[in-house]
């Protein structure tokens, strides 16, 4: 088992080097801002990604990316999750957080191996939230925080304790602390994505290490139970695109929540402390899956949902039948409702496929457009894995 010490990455590189930040090499209208802030009479830093369609015109997402253990904020944007890419292409503002000293490491207070912080690791993050709201236009509805690690762990920590200020967060090889778990008090349903190896020996899948650390089986019902989404999720097996990299990925979906919220974990079976598609894993691509997942959501749930006229349609019996199924292109659809209800198709990565009504009669949805693969089709409460072969 390795020490705490390579809760982070095991190459390390260091914040100090400021100025090659502040160099580096962009696209013509990007910006990366090193940023500071005095807290409680202590400066804490921050690395600030603009992308090239900024425009203050119109509100922009902000995405918060934390750091592991013993990592700095330089070492998640470069070596770690370089999600600036992301950012270029969906349009949102990206901020590395720098965590402050704990016994001369870097950290997030979170209880577990870190307690005896006296970081106030929250107020930091709303003293970020403000400072740049009153510099750039975002929308403060959406916004979102991932981390990797003992970041990862953080990121339950805001979804408990920020919640009013977070609208969902994604967690990559990290969980919640007891401390968390046992003081968790969210104010809103949050949609939470968990990425996660059973064969780390750094955070433990199952809860075993570190010090006070919750499985994910208690983490991923401690939300479905919260968000009152379904029960057992919809398990689907992704395709093994690489052989090669030693692990394979199963997905678990627990969907149709309070504010039709959901819950997506994904375990890499027999993957290790690893952020998958930068290294580790190379099935999925962490820093998509995060970001595909949180942007259909805002502090108010599922974006364009509508959470009453929602909340009306799935009191309704609405009992499901897709035929055939393993299918092709053509799927007959039917429910005992008499109402029209909201359907969608969501793909293994989280993302709308497709988006549509169904109503009382038999309806047939046409697939041809999609590529084969496993799909899940919510309508109302209810959903089905849906198979699309060749």
């Amino acid at each position: 088992m390795e020490t705490k010490a390579n809760l982070g990455m095991k190459t390390k590189l260091k914040f100090l080097i400021v100025s090659f930040i502040l160099f580096a090499t962009l696209a013509e209208a990007q910006q990366m801002l090193n940023r500071s802030l005095l807290l409680n009479k202590v400066a804490r830093e921050y690395i600030v990604y603009i992308p090239a369609s900024y425009n203050s015109s119109s509100s922009v997402p902000l995405m918060f990316n934390f750091h592991g253990y013993t990592m700095s904020a330089y070492d998640q944007m470069v070596w770690g999750s370089n999600m600036r890419p992301v950012a270029d292409t969906a349009g949102f503002i990206l901020v590395y957080p720098q965590g402050s000293l704990l016994d001369g490491k870097t950290h997030w207070n979170i209880g577990s191996w870190t307690t005896g912080s006296t970081a106030d690791d929250i107020g930091f993050i709303e003293a970020m939230i403000d400072t740049l709201a009153a510099s750039y236009n975002i929308d403060l509805d959406r916004v979102y925080s991932c981390g990797y690690s003992n970041g990862g762990y953080f990121c339950f920590e805001l979804a408990c304790q920020l919640s009013n200020r977070i609208a969902a967060i994604g967690s990559v090889a990290g969980t919640m602390s007891t401390e968390t778990y046992n003081s968790c008090t969210p104010s809103h349903p949050t949609p939470v994505v968990t990425i996660h190896g059973t064969s780390d020996f750094s955070v433990s899948y199952y809860g075993a290490f570190p010090t006070n650390s919750e499985s994910h089986a208690k983490v991923n019902q401690y939300w479905a139970t919260y968000n009152k989404t379904t029960a057992s999720p919809v398990v689907s097996d992704l395709p093994d695109i690489n052989s090669s990299d030693g692990s394979r990925v199963e997905l678990s979906l627990y969907s149709n929540g309070d504010n039709s919220t959901s819950i997506e974990h994904y375990k890499v079976i027999d993957g290790g402390h690893d952020w998958p598609g930068a290294w580790g894993n190379m099935d999925i691509h962490a820093s998509k899956i995060i970001w595909n997942f949180v942007s259909k959501y805002d502090i108010n749930g599922l974006i364009g949902c509508g959470a009453a006229s929602f909340r009306e349609k799935i009191a309704t019996k609405g009992k499901l039948s897709l035929y055939p199924n393993p299918g092709k292109n053509r799927f007959t659809v039917e429910t005992d409702s008499d109402e029209t209800l909201d359907c969608y198709i969501y793909s293994s990565t989280g993302q709308i496929v497709l988006a549509g009504t169904i109503g009382p009669e038999a309806n047939v949805i046409n697939l041809s457009d999609i590529l084969v693969g496993v799909y899940v089709l919510k309508i109302g409460r209810e959903t089905i894995k849906l198979l699309k072969t060749e």
